[in-house]
Protein backbone atom coordinates (compact mmCIF):
# COMPACT_ATOMS: atom_id res chain seq x y z
CA UNK A 1 0.00 0.00 0.00
CA UNK A 2 3.24 2.39 0.56
CA UNK A 3 3.79 2.30 -3.09
CA UNK A 4 -0.06 3.10 -4.04
CA UNK A 5 0.30 6.05 -1.71
CA UNK A 6 3.47 7.68 -3.30
CA UNK A 7 2.27 7.10 -6.97
CA UNK A 8 -0.75 9.13 -5.60
CA UNK A 9 1.12 11.72 -4.23
CA UNK A 10 3.44 12.23 -7.12
CA UNK A 11 0.48 12.24 -9.57
CA UNK A 12 -1.23 15.23 -7.17
CA UNK A 13 2.30 16.96 -7.58
CA UNK A 14 2.49 16.83 -11.11
CA UNK A 15 -0.74 18.03 -11.84
CA UNK A 16 -0.19 21.25 -9.79
CA UNK A 17 3.10 21.63 -11.60
CA UNK A 18 0.99 22.30 -15.33
CA UNK A 19 -1.30 23.60 -17.18
CA UNK A 20 -0.34 27.46 -16.32
CA UNK A 21 0.10 27.74 -12.61
CA UNK A 22 -3.56 26.92 -11.76
CA UNK A 23 -4.62 24.28 -8.70
CA UNK A 24 -6.13 21.06 -10.06
CA UNK A 25 -9.09 19.15 -8.26
CA UNK A 26 -8.07 16.59 -6.63
CA UNK A 27 -9.36 12.84 -7.88
CA UNK A 28 -11.93 11.49 -5.37
CA UNK A 29 -12.95 8.64 -6.73
CA UNK A 30 -9.17 6.99 -7.13
CA UNK A 31 -8.73 8.01 -3.59
CA UNK A 32 -12.09 6.35 -2.66
CA UNK A 33 -11.38 3.32 -4.21
CA UNK A 34 -7.57 2.89 -2.79
CA UNK A 35 -9.02 3.07 0.64
CA UNK A 36 -12.06 0.84 0.00
CA UNK A 37 -9.34 -1.58 -0.49
CA UNK A 38 -7.26 -1.09 2.50
CA UNK A 39 -10.36 -1.09 4.65
CA UNK A 40 -11.33 -4.73 2.90
CA UNK A 41 -7.32 -5.74 3.63
CA UNK A 42 -8.09 -4.68 7.22
CA UNK A 43 -11.28 -6.75 7.58
CA UNK A 44 -9.80 -10.00 6.09
CA UNK A 45 -7.27 -9.90 8.66
CA UNK A 46 -9.65 -8.62 11.56
CA UNK A 47 -11.43 -11.71 10.71
CA UNK A 48 -8.69 -14.19 10.70
CA UNK A 49 -7.54 -13.40 14.14
CA UNK A 50 -11.08 -13.69 15.32
CA UNK A 51 -11.61 -17.00 13.49
CA UNK A 52 -8.79 -18.53 15.48
CA UNK A 53 -9.60 -16.90 18.31
CA UNK A 54 -13.04 -18.78 18.09
CA UNK A 55 -11.63 -22.10 16.93
CA UNK A 56 -9.45 -22.22 20.28
CA UNK A 57 -12.39 -21.51 22.34
CA UNK A 58 -14.34 -24.08 20.83
CA UNK A 59 -11.28 -26.49 21.26
CA UNK A 60 -10.81 -25.68 24.83
CA UNK A 61 -13.61 -27.56 25.49
CA UNK A 62 -11.72 -30.73 25.07
CA UNK A 63 -11.21 -32.66 28.04
CA UNK A 64 -10.10 -35.82 29.41
CA UNK A 65 -11.29 -37.94 32.58
CA UNK A 66 -8.66 -40.35 34.23
CA UNK A 67 -9.86 -43.94 35.32
CA UNK A 68 -9.70 -43.19 39.17
CA UNK A 69 -11.92 -39.95 38.53
CA UNK A 70 -15.76 -39.09 37.74
CA UNK A 71 -16.68 -35.74 35.43
CA UNK A 72 -19.16 -33.41 36.50
CA UNK A 73 -20.48 -30.74 34.03
CA UNK A 74 -21.95 -27.58 34.82
CA UNK A 75 -24.04 -25.44 32.57
CA UNK A 76 -23.85 -21.45 33.66
CA UNK A 77 -23.23 -23.35 37.33
CA UNK A 78 -26.08 -26.08 37.40
CA UNK A 79 -25.35 -29.63 37.30
CA UNK A 80 -26.18 -31.12 33.44
CA UNK A 81 -24.47 -34.47 33.28
CA UNK A 82 -21.55 -37.09 35.42
CA UNK A 83 -19.45 -38.75 32.95
CA UNK A 84 -17.02 -41.39 33.46
CA UNK A 85 -13.42 -42.14 32.59
CA UNK A 86 -11.98 -41.14 28.69
CA UNK A 87 -12.02 -38.16 26.50
CA UNK A 88 -15.16 -36.09 26.35
CA UNK A 89 -16.18 -32.44 25.09
CA UNK A 90 -18.40 -29.71 26.57
CA UNK A 91 -19.25 -26.33 25.88
CA UNK A 92 -16.17 -23.87 26.55
CA UNK A 93 -16.54 -21.47 29.41
CA UNK A 94 -18.28 -19.31 30.01
CA UNK A 95 -21.07 -21.80 29.17
CA UNK A 96 -20.23 -25.45 30.62
CA UNK A 97 -17.13 -26.42 33.03
CA UNK A 98 -16.28 -29.48 34.12
CA UNK A 99 -14.85 -30.79 37.76
CA UNK A 100 -13.13 -34.33 37.72
CA UNK A 101 -12.55 -35.57 41.31
CA UNK A 102 -11.09 -38.75 42.60
CA UNK A 103 -13.03 -41.36 43.87
CA UNK A 104 -11.01 -43.74 44.64
CA UNK A 105 -8.26 -41.73 46.33
CA UNK A 106 -8.60 -42.43 50.07
CA UNK A 107 -8.08 -39.28 51.91
CA UNK A 108 -6.59 -38.90 55.61
CA UNK A 109 -7.52 -36.58 57.93
CA UNK A 110 -5.52 -36.35 61.53
CA UNK A 111 -7.27 -35.67 64.91
CA UNK A 112 -5.04 -34.61 67.72
CA UNK A 113 -2.34 -34.76 66.53
CA UNK A 114 -0.78 -33.71 62.98
CA UNK A 115 2.35 -35.19 60.91
CA UNK A 116 4.73 -33.96 59.15
CA UNK A 117 4.56 -33.45 55.48
CA UNK A 118 5.52 -36.67 53.44
CA UNK A 119 5.11 -39.04 56.81
CA UNK A 120 2.82 -41.43 56.99
CA UNK A 121 3.67 -44.16 59.92
CA UNK A 122 3.37 -42.52 63.58
CA UNK A 123 6.45 -41.72 64.97
CA UNK A 124 6.15 -39.80 68.62
CA UNK A 125 9.09 -37.83 68.29
CA UNK A 126 7.97 -36.43 65.10
CA UNK A 127 3.87 -35.58 65.39
CA UNK A 128 2.94 -32.31 66.91
CA UNK A 129 0.07 -32.66 69.57
CA UNK A 130 -2.97 -30.76 69.21
CA UNK A 131 -4.71 -30.84 72.70
CA UNK A 132 -8.14 -29.06 72.04
CA UNK A 133 -8.45 -31.58 69.50
CA UNK A 134 -7.50 -35.04 71.60
CA UNK A 135 -8.84 -34.33 75.21
CA UNK A 136 -12.16 -35.53 75.97
CA UNK A 137 -14.44 -36.27 79.32
CA UNK A 138 -15.35 -40.19 79.65
CA UNK A 139 -18.63 -41.60 80.75
CA UNK A 140 -16.98 -41.85 84.89
CA UNK A 141 -15.98 -37.71 84.32
CA UNK A 142 -12.34 -38.48 83.67
CA UNK A 143 -9.73 -37.24 80.61
CA UNK A 144 -8.48 -38.85 78.58
CA UNK A 145 -6.15 -37.98 75.35
CA UNK A 146 -7.33 -39.96 72.17
CA UNK A 147 -5.51 -39.26 68.86
CA UNK A 148 -6.97 -41.24 65.82
CA UNK A 149 -7.09 -41.04 61.97
CA UNK A 150 -10.22 -40.68 60.10
CA UNK A 151 -9.74 -42.23 56.23
CA UNK A 152 -12.52 -41.62 53.40
CA UNK A 153 -13.31 -41.64 50.24
CA UNK A 154 -15.84 -40.43 47.95
CA UNK A 155 -19.15 -42.60 46.81
CA UNK A 156 -21.22 -39.60 45.12
CA UNK A 157 -19.18 -37.05 43.54
CA UNK A 158 -21.94 -34.26 42.86
CA UNK A 159 -22.74 -34.90 46.47
CA UNK A 160 -19.35 -34.28 47.36
CA UNK A 161 -18.77 -31.21 45.32
CA UNK A 162 -22.06 -29.33 45.48
CA UNK A 163 -23.57 -30.68 48.56
CA UNK A 164 -21.40 -29.04 51.09
CA UNK A 165 -18.81 -27.01 51.26
CA UNK A 166 -15.36 -27.40 52.96
CA UNK A 167 -15.65 -30.79 52.82
CA UNK A 168 -12.66 -31.67 54.20
CA UNK A 169 -13.62 -29.16 57.78
CA UNK A 170 -17.02 -30.87 57.19
CA UNK A 171 -15.47 -34.18 57.65
CA UNK A 172 -13.22 -33.56 60.37
CA UNK A 173 -15.72 -31.47 62.71
CA UNK A 174 -18.44 -34.73 62.36
CA UNK A 175 -15.26 -36.67 63.00
CA UNK A 176 -14.55 -35.08 66.48
CA UNK A 177 -18.25 -35.04 67.49
CA UNK A 178 -18.67 -38.64 67.12
CA UNK A 179 -15.63 -39.47 68.94
CA UNK A 180 -16.71 -37.54 72.00
CA UNK A 181 -20.27 -38.83 71.66
CA UNK A 182 -18.68 -42.40 71.88
CA UNK A 183 -16.05 -41.56 74.50
CA UNK A 184 -18.61 -40.36 76.30
CA UNK A 185 -20.77 -42.79 76.86
CA UNK A 186 -17.49 -45.33 77.78
CA UNK A 187 -15.69 -45.49 81.27
CA UNK A 188 -11.76 -44.73 81.02
CA UNK A 189 -10.65 -47.89 81.88
CA UNK A 190 -12.46 -49.70 78.96
CA UNK A 191 -11.18 -46.73 76.81
CA UNK A 192 -7.75 -47.67 77.83
CA UNK A 193 -7.85 -51.73 77.79
CA UNK A 194 -10.87 -53.71 75.85
CA UNK A 195 -13.01 -51.49 74.46
CA UNK A 196 -10.70 -49.61 71.68
CA UNK A 197 -12.07 -51.82 68.52
CA UNK A 198 -15.82 -51.40 69.77
CA UNK A 199 -15.29 -47.79 69.83
CA UNK A 200 -13.40 -47.63 66.69
CA UNK A 201 -16.67 -49.33 65.12
CA UNK A 202 -19.11 -46.89 66.99
CA UNK A 203 -17.15 -44.02 65.78
CA UNK A 204 -17.23 -45.11 62.32
CA UNK A 205 -20.75 -46.04 62.34
CA UNK A 206 -21.83 -42.83 63.68
CA UNK A 207 -19.51 -40.60 61.59
CA UNK A 208 -21.17 -42.03 58.40
CA UNK A 209 -24.56 -41.52 59.68
CA UNK A 210 -24.05 -38.13 59.93
CA UNK A 211 -22.58 -37.78 56.72
CA UNK A 212 -25.59 -39.11 55.15
CA UNK A 213 -27.66 -36.68 56.93
CA UNK A 214 -25.91 -33.67 55.39
CA UNK A 215 -25.61 -35.46 51.88
CA UNK A 216 -22.04 -35.35 51.82
CA UNK A 217 -21.28 -38.35 49.26
CA UNK A 218 -19.08 -39.04 51.73
CA UNK A 219 -17.81 -42.99 52.52
CA UNK A 220 -16.04 -43.69 55.55
CA UNK A 221 -13.42 -46.09 55.30
CA UNK A 222 -11.84 -46.55 58.39
CA UNK A 223 -11.81 -44.48 61.81
CA UNK A 224 -8.32 -45.91 63.62
CA UNK A 225 -7.19 -44.72 67.20
CA UNK A 226 -3.58 -44.28 66.96
CA UNK A 227 -2.74 -43.64 70.49
CA UNK A 228 -5.27 -43.39 73.89
CA UNK A 229 -3.35 -42.20 77.38
CA UNK A 230 -4.47 -40.43 80.08
CA UNK A 231 -3.64 -36.79 80.63
CA UNK A 232 0.16 -36.43 81.35
CA UNK A 233 -0.32 -35.36 84.74
CA UNK A 234 -1.90 -38.46 86.08
CA UNK A 235 -0.37 -41.11 83.97
CA UNK A 236 2.03 -42.82 85.91
CA UNK A 237 -1.04 -43.44 88.26
CA UNK A 238 -3.12 -44.58 85.19
CA UNK A 239 -0.36 -46.74 84.37
CA UNK A 240 -0.15 -48.51 88.15
CA UNK A 241 -4.23 -48.85 87.51
CA UNK A 242 -3.82 -50.70 84.51
CA UNK A 243 -0.88 -52.91 85.34
CA UNK A 244 -3.28 -53.86 88.43
CA UNK A 245 -5.58 -54.51 85.67
CA UNK A 246 -3.89 -56.70 84.05
CA UNK A 247 -2.41 -58.70 86.69
CA UNK A 248 -6.10 -58.81 87.99
CA UNK A 249 -6.62 -60.33 84.37
CA UNK A 250 -4.09 -62.97 84.96
CA UNK A 251 -4.88 -64.00 87.70
CA UNK A 252 -8.54 -64.76 86.45
CA UNK A 253 -6.76 -66.51 83.53
CA UNK A 254 -5.15 -68.73 85.88
CA UNK A 255 -7.97 -70.03 87.72
CA UNK A 256 -10.10 -70.16 85.07
CA UNK A 257 -7.07 -72.49 83.27
CA UNK A 258 -7.09 -74.05 86.76
CA UNK A 259 -10.59 -74.74 87.21
CA UNK A 260 -11.40 -76.30 83.89
CA UNK A 261 -7.98 -78.64 84.43
CA UNK A 262 -9.53 -79.94 87.47
CA UNK A 263 -13.49 -80.08 86.95
CA UNK A 264 -12.91 -82.66 84.16
CA UNK A 265 -10.60 -84.74 86.30
CA UNK A 266 -13.27 -85.00 89.23
CA UNK A 267 -15.54 -85.53 86.54
CA UNK A 268 -13.72 -88.51 85.49
CA UNK A 269 -13.09 -90.09 88.66
CA UNK A 270 -16.72 -89.44 89.81
CA UNK A 271 -17.59 -91.23 86.67
CA UNK A 272 -14.95 -93.92 87.46
CA UNK A 273 -16.37 -94.14 91.17
CA UNK A 274 -19.76 -94.59 90.10
CA UNK A 275 -19.40 -97.07 87.26
CA UNK A 276 -17.41 -99.13 89.75
CA UNK A 277 -20.07 -99.13 92.19
CA UNK A 278 -22.77 -100.05 89.39
CA UNK A 279 -20.62 -102.93 89.08
CA UNK A 280 -20.15 -103.93 92.51
CA UNK A 281 -23.78 -103.75 92.91
CA UNK A 282 -24.50 -105.49 89.48
CA UNK A 283 -21.90 -108.10 91.06
CA UNK A 284 -23.66 -108.49 94.93
CA UNK A 285 -26.84 -108.12 93.31
CA UNK A 286 -26.89 -111.49 91.42
CA UNK A 287 -24.68 -113.29 93.41
CA UNK A 288 -27.52 -112.67 96.07
CA UNK A 289 -29.81 -113.83 93.52
CA UNK A 290 -27.78 -116.85 92.49
CA UNK A 291 -27.17 -117.53 96.35
CA UNK A 292 -31.19 -117.29 96.94
CA UNK A 293 -31.94 -119.71 93.74
CA UNK A 294 -29.47 -121.84 95.27
CA UNK A 295 -30.72 -122.25 98.35
CA UNK A 296 -34.38 -122.94 96.89
CA UNK A 297 -33.28 -125.29 95.21
CA UNK A 298 -31.52 -126.76 98.34
CA UNK A 299 -34.94 -126.76 100.41
CA UNK A 300 -36.37 -128.40 97.95
CA UNK A 301 -33.87 -131.38 97.55
CA UNK A 302 -34.29 -130.76 102.35
CA UNK A 303 -37.46 -131.64 102.17
CA UNK A 304 -37.32 -134.72 99.47
CA UNK A 305 -34.30 -136.04 102.01
CA UNK A 306 -33.68 -134.28 105.25
CA UNK A 307 -31.33 -136.66 106.83
CA UNK A 308 -29.42 -137.52 104.01
CA UNK A 309 -29.29 -133.18 103.13
CA UNK A 310 -28.29 -132.51 106.41
CA UNK A 311 -25.38 -135.41 106.60
CA UNK A 312 -24.19 -133.94 102.54
CA UNK A 313 -24.54 -130.31 104.25
CA UNK A 314 -22.45 -131.44 107.30
CA UNK A 315 -19.63 -132.89 105.04
CA UNK A 316 -19.49 -129.55 102.81
CA UNK A 317 -19.10 -127.25 105.81
CA UNK A 318 -16.40 -129.76 107.42
CA UNK A 319 -14.55 -129.38 103.59
CA UNK A 320 -14.90 -125.86 103.34
CA UNK A 321 -13.27 -125.22 107.04
CA UNK A 322 -10.80 -128.03 107.18
CA UNK A 323 -10.34 -127.72 103.27
CA UNK A 324 -7.26 -124.65 104.34
CA UNK A 325 -5.50 -126.89 107.32
CA UNK A 326 -2.43 -127.87 105.75
CA UNK A 327 -2.09 -130.11 109.02
CA UNK A 328 -4.65 -132.34 110.70
CA UNK A 329 -5.22 -135.35 112.62
CA UNK A 330 -8.77 -137.24 112.13
CA UNK A 331 -9.71 -139.48 114.48
CA UNK A 332 -12.40 -141.99 115.42
CA UNK A 333 -15.03 -141.70 118.47
CA UNK A 334 -13.20 -144.86 119.71
CA UNK A 335 -10.23 -143.49 119.20
CA UNK A 336 -10.77 -139.91 120.67
CA UNK A 337 -12.19 -141.35 124.14
CA UNK A 338 -8.50 -142.27 124.88
CA UNK A 339 -6.51 -139.10 123.80
CA UNK A 340 -5.48 -136.35 126.25
CA UNK A 341 -6.71 -133.32 125.24
CA UNK A 342 -3.48 -131.03 124.29
CA UNK A 343 -3.65 -127.76 123.42
CA UNK A 344 -0.07 -126.45 121.81
CA UNK A 345 0.36 -123.11 123.14
CA UNK A 346 3.77 -122.21 121.87
CA UNK A 347 2.21 -122.78 118.01
CA UNK A 348 -1.08 -120.67 118.80
CA UNK A 349 1.02 -117.57 119.78
CA UNK A 350 3.92 -118.25 116.94
CA UNK A 351 6.69 -118.79 119.45
CA UNK A 352 8.59 -121.70 120.88
CA UNK A 353 9.60 -121.81 124.16
CA UNK A 354 13.37 -123.73 125.60
CA UNK A 355 13.40 -125.46 128.71
CA UNK A 356 16.20 -125.20 130.99
CA UNK A 357 18.34 -127.61 130.74
CA UNK A 358 18.08 -130.40 133.94
CA UNK A 359 14.23 -130.14 134.16
CA UNK A 360 12.21 -132.82 133.01
CA UNK A 361 8.82 -130.42 132.95
CA UNK A 362 7.17 -129.78 129.65
CA UNK A 363 6.52 -126.48 127.96
CA UNK A 364 3.57 -124.70 129.26
CA UNK A 365 2.93 -127.78 132.16
CA UNK A 366 2.01 -127.02 135.37
CA UNK A 367 4.72 -127.02 138.33
CA UNK A 368 2.97 -130.05 139.95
Amino acid sequence: MNWDWDRLQQQRRNRQGGGGGGRPSPDWEELKRKLSQLARLRLSGVGIILGIILAVWLASGIYFVDPDEVGVVKRFGAYVRKVQSGPHYHLPYPVETVQTPSVTTVRRIEIGFRMPEGRSELVKSSFRKVPKESLMLTGDENLVNVQYTVQYTIKDAVKYLYQISESRTAVKEAAEASMRDVVGSNEIGDILTTQKFEIQNECQELLQRILDSYNSGIQVSSVKMQDVHPPDQVRDAFKDVASAREDKSTLINEARAYRNKIIPEARGRVASILNEAEAYKETKVRRAEGEATRFDKLLTEYRKAERITRKRLYLEAMQDVFGSVKQKTILTDSASENIVPYLPLDQLTGTKRTLPKGTGQRQGSGGN
